[in-house]
């Protein structure tokens, strides 16, 4: 399920980005992706719920810290 959920957001930040190069990696943060700025991390998160058919709480927002806390929240939500 995890290497979908990659797999899926691969397309996500390429969408967001405009960056048809770009692999997300767990370890990944906005400062290791040139464009990912306030305004693109808010439509980076909507796209990311639109696609997994998911919403995040506040809290998980607040929480993530990496790609790789993002992925272990979607999974969490797409197994309940």
């Amino acid at each position: 399920m995890e290497t979908n959920i990659i797999e899926k957001l691969n397309i996500t930040f390429r969408k967001v980005f405009k960056d048809p190069q770009i692999k997300v990696y767990p370890e990944m943060t906005a400062n290791d992706v040139e464009k990912w700025d306030s305004i693109t991390h808010v439509v980076l998160i909507a796209e990311i719920e639109k696609d997994f058919n998911i919403k995040f709480k506040l809290k998980e927002l607040i929480a993530m810290k990496n790609v790789g806390d993002c992925i272990r929240i979607v999974k969490e939500k797409l197994e309940n």
